[in-house]
């Protein structure tokens, strides 16, 4: 991760173990801390002042616990749990947690978890497409199995967000192309004019709708329900391009 470092937040209510945590975070050349909170209410502070990363996240917590405010977090910020208590490491999982550390751990397994912080973002950093709005025919590089893979927005069907990565649906294969990348960040970077973000996990190729059946977009056998927080943007697309 070329001079890109991961910026984070300690998160504990004891202060034994931020200290340890500190002391690894400090020692871990990639890392960068911002700071140390005791609570979750001061790390909704910290966020909304600035971006940040990386928690390290205590689950047992007053008021509100580390299970719950992960919840309440961007996608595109990640958290690795820490806790002595091995119960909650399936609800960590639930939560798309990047690690789970059991108290107490030592600076090899504070590593390892790092290491997976630092591979998700470079891969995330990494596969930021890049959009030629002005060519007659747009297209996308997307970094797909090692490779940069170029893709023309004209052949998209749709995209469809699962978990950190998105499936590329093509008129010219069967199969989709995979990609590490926030359907946010792909969202505001594609021609507005082509394609229409319809649910959290599907942006569709206007030209590639085949029918429209109450609330569901017919695209190739695939039916795509247009949530409700969406309904009314395409509702107006649809009555702008009805006639008779």
């Amino acid at each position: 991760m070329q001079d890109h470092k991961i910026s984070c937040l300690i998160v504990d209510d004891e202060p034994m173990a931020l200290r340890l945590i500190e002391s690894y975070v400090l020692k871990t050349p990639f890392l960068d801390l911002r700071g140390q909170c005791s609570s979750a209410f001061e790390v909704l502070e910290v966020l909304n002042n600035e971006s940040i990363d990386l928690l390290f996240l205590d689950i047992q917590m007053p008021e509100l616990n580390g299970i719950e405010l992960s919840r309440t977090l961007k996608k595109d910020t990640r958290v690795i749990f820490t806790t002595a208590f091995d119960n909650y490491a399936i609800e960590g999982f639930r939560v798309e947690a990047l690690d789970y550390l059991l108290k107490p751990f030592n600076y090899q397994e504070f590593l390892t978890a790092a290491n997976k912080a630092k591979e998700w973002f470079s891969l995330l950093r990494s596969s930021s497409p890049t959009v030629q709005k002005a060519s007659k025919d747009p297209y996308i590089f997307v970094k797909s199995e090692y490779k940069q893979l170029k893709i023309k927005l004209d052949d998209v069907l749709y995209f469809e967000g699962l978990k950190d990565y998105i499936k590329i649906w093509l008129k010219s294969q069967a199969r989709p192309v995979l990609t590490l990348m926030s359907l946010k960040s792909l969202e505001e970077e594609l021609p507005a004019e082509q394609f229409m973000r319809v649910h959290r996990s599907f942006i569709v190729a206007l030209s590639a709708i085949e029918a429209i059946e109450r609330n569901q977009i017919l695209i190739h056998d695939q039916r795509i329900t247009v949530a409700d927080q969406y309904k009314q943007r395409f509702q107006d697309f649809v009555n702008g391009k009805s006639v008779g």
